[in-house]
């Protein structure tokens, strides 16, 4: 475990460097950018590790694994990310720990989430994820409203009990336009992100950004990026 600890606390630094300096050559703030550590497929007790060096932030994609997992780790001073697609189904479950869900993309999953928050009597905020590649018809896999979607989903969520939207999430898209061009990914949805603000004033988060890409998504004006292999490791293959 003391070994573990070595390896996370130095992989951190290394991924707090990089940000410093994406930071310092967009001539931005250090404490304008967030840092989410992307917990999925590794155990809670990496996730304790992790908060004892200071991480506060933490996502998950699946919640059959981040269910129990956020319940063993229940009294850490860790907020949880919900990151991947998700069925209405598992709207209840993933109210019950998630503190934010960054991959709102239907309004049938709006209302699923409003009535768990409700019923839970918690308030969760929402990001809308974005698919960028949805402007010329792609399909990713990855989830996502297209951008002119965006609008009357930031809507549905301002209007639903429960939740409080909080602003847009993508992910770089493998197909299209903007395959190969973070930067420009990511600069085309700050400027969704600005058009969602003159109505929204409060959804000021913009998620953007990988291990291997987050200092595009920094100099493309970014307020949280989410870092997985670069602290963790190589991810253990799913079973």
């Amino acid at each position: 475990m003391a070994d573990r600890r070595a390896q996370l606390a130095e992989n951190l630094a290394g991924v707090e460097e990089r940000i410093s300096d994406a930071c310092a050559a967009a001539g931005r703030k250090r404490e304008e950018v967030t840092l989410i550590v992307v917990t999925k497929t590794y155990p809670a007790s990496d996730s304790r590790l992790l908060a004892e060096l200071g991480v506060r932030h933490v996502a998950e994609n699946r919640d059959q694994d981040a269910a129990p997992k956020a319940a063993e780790c229940a009294g850490l001073p860790l907020s949880w990310h919900f990151v991947g697609q998700l069925q209405t189904n598992k709207a209840r479950s993933v109210v019950s720990y998630a503190d934010i869900v960054q991959s709102v993309d239907r309004s049938r999953l709006v209302a699923a989430l409003s009535s768990a928050a409700v019923r839970s009597g918690r308030e969760v905020d929402c990001l809308i994820q974005v698919a960028l590649d949805a402007e010329t018809g792609e399909v990713s896999g990855r989830g996502g409203v297209a951008p002119d979607g965006v609008p009357a989903l930031a809507d549905a969520i301002t209007g639903a009990e429960g939740l409080r939207l909080r602003g847009l999430m993508t992910v770089a898209p493998l197909a299209g336009p903007y395959a190969g061009r973070q930067r420009a990914a990511f600069e085309r949805l700050m400027e969704i992100s600005s058009s969602l603000r003159a109505d929204h004033p409060a959804a000021n988060m913009v998620s953007a950004g990988m291990s291997s890409d987050l200092e595009d998504a920094v100099a493309a004006g970014a307020t949280h990026v989410r870092v997985g292999t670069a602290v963790l490791g190589v991810r253990p293959r799913l079973r």
